[in-house]
């Protein structure tokens, strides 16, 4: 791997020197050699001065199969404004369909009528249509090409059809069978063309329970979907049935690493991928849950001013606020995060709440039982003192358990409510946490304490 990487570099240097010394025939040669992933990583490595180089060295169509491997959409609207418009224009209708809608949405109206008016028309026509739809749905990171064949044709037919359209579409394993109406009707893979006679019909060979996703369904479920059949592509229709477009696993792929990083920072309470931030911006973002949670860090500091003749009584109390309240916080963000995950993986939310909630409380009391029935041993041998060690055990123990019910019952009623359950942030969960176990822990003191006190 490094090995690989040290050539790579090497790669990189020769095509750069060839850039800047005008050697357009190596530079192209070399280039066009690397793998897409490859070339992105030495496009983006370059400046804007260099990157004009590459567009003059490079066809629209070229540089259309490189930037269909780029992610970061926002940066590539910066690329774009690099570009002359007709070039980009070109750029974005050879790129395929679900890629230039991407980034075509995160332009500016202006910039985007521009680039549409200066599209040939059948590919504009195209990118309009997926424009309109929904963010995070089926619709919006569907691609339009794909291969589709009708059932009363032969196997010799489709495959002229497929050799067509293969150029054009992002994905031939699947090939869809669709009716006068356009409805889908069957699916075939290659492997059926190949293995069976050319003059059998498709009607004859073709699965006709075709697993599909409608094109408003929650880029969620459809991800669901692909982790559950293993598919490469998952065919979108529309409320008719009619065949709209294809999902590709490549896509999913991205849903998947947006969902798990839209958790993680909710579970964190900041924008985990801005990972080069500017500091102030990311404090500006950051901020606003700060402030929130110091004012609930202050009901707890208000709280525990309230039980200052308690402690003032029995000084003992303080040593262990600390360790019942992290602790408790600890066992609410794992119950959160068990939660989070079970509410994205499950269809059923309904009997995945009670279930959860139920298990959540069950695994806090077990939880709870044992931590609790440490720390009393612990402080009973410490402190040489069985009740004060009873004490802190069962508010251990009472304390887990409702930041369990806590970490389950929160991210559900969010769902509930419609907010992304992910909100419900570890942050938070541990400051609730750190109210209801002082809350917990000076009541059940100030009910032993006559026994404890010395």
């Amino acid at each position: 791997m490094e090995e690989t990487q040290e050539n790579l570099a090497k790669q990189f240097q020769q095509l750069e020197v060839a850039l800047q010394e005008n050697q357009l025939q190596a530079f192209r040669e070399n280039f066009l050699a690397l793998h897409i992933y490859e070339q992105g990583q030495f496009y983006q490595s370059l400046d804007a001065a260099k990157r004009r180089l590459v567009y003059a060295y490079l066809s629209p169509k070229e540089l259309a199969d490189m930037f269909d491997s780029l992610e970061d959409t926002d940066e590539m609207k910066n690329y774009l404004e690099e570009m002359r418009p007709t070039y980009a224009a070109e750029m974005l209708g050879h790129m395929y369909t679900d890629n230039a809608v991407d980034i075509m949405k995160t332009l500016p109206k202006h910039q985007l009528a521009q680039y549409l008016t200066l599209m040939d028309s059948e590919e504009a026509t195209e990118i309009k249509d997926l424009l309109h739809y929904e963010d995070d749905t089926a619709g919006s990171i569907m691609t339009t090409e794909y291969v589709s064949i009708v059932a009363n044709q032969t196997v010799r037919s489709a495959m002229y059809v497929l050799k067509s359209q293969a150029d054009m579409a992002e994905t031939i394993y699947y090939i869809y069978v669709i009716d006068q109406e356009e409805r889908l009707v069957g699916v075939l893979s290659l492997r059926d063309l190949i293995v069976n006679d050319d003059d059998r019909m498709i009607e004859d060979i073709m699965s006709k329970r075709v697993i599909s996703v409608h094109v408003g369904d929650d880029q969620e479920d459809v991800a669901q979907t692909f982790r559950d059949y293993d598919f490469l592509a998952l065919p979108v229709i529309d409320y008719d049935g009619g065949l709209l477009g294809i999902v590709t696993v490549d896509d999913i792929i991205d849903v998947i690493d947006d969902e798990a990083a839209s958790d993680y920072s909710g579970l964190a309470g900041v924008n985990v991928e801005e990972v080069y931030e500017n500091p102030v911006k990311a404090a500006s973002r950051r901020l606003p849950w700060l402030i929130t949670l110091l004012f609930l860090g202050m009901a707890t500091a208000s709280l525990i001013s309230r039980y200052e003749e308690l402690v003032s009584e029995a000084s003992i109390l303080a040593v262990f606020i600390s360790l019942i309240t992290g602790t408790a916080g600890n066992a609410g963000t794992q119950s959160l995060a068990v939660a989070v995950r079970r509410l994205a993986i499950n269809d059923d939310k309904e009997k995945t709440i009670w279930n959860t909630i139920i298990g959540e409380v069950l695994t806090g009391l077990v939880t709870g039982a044992v931590t609790g029935l440490t720390i009393f041993l612990i402080v009973t041998v410490w402190k040489g003192n069985p009740i004060l060690g009873f004490v802190i055990g069962m508010a251990m123990m009472c304390a887990i358990t409702v930041a369990n019910l806590a970490g389950s019952l929160i991210p559900m009623l969010m769902d509930k409510l419609g907010f992304d359950p992910a909100v419900a942030s570890g942050p938070f969960i541990t400051t609730l946490s750190d109210l209801t176990s002082v809350l917990i822990y000076f009541n059940i003191a100030s009910i032993f304490m006559n026994y404890f006190i010395k």
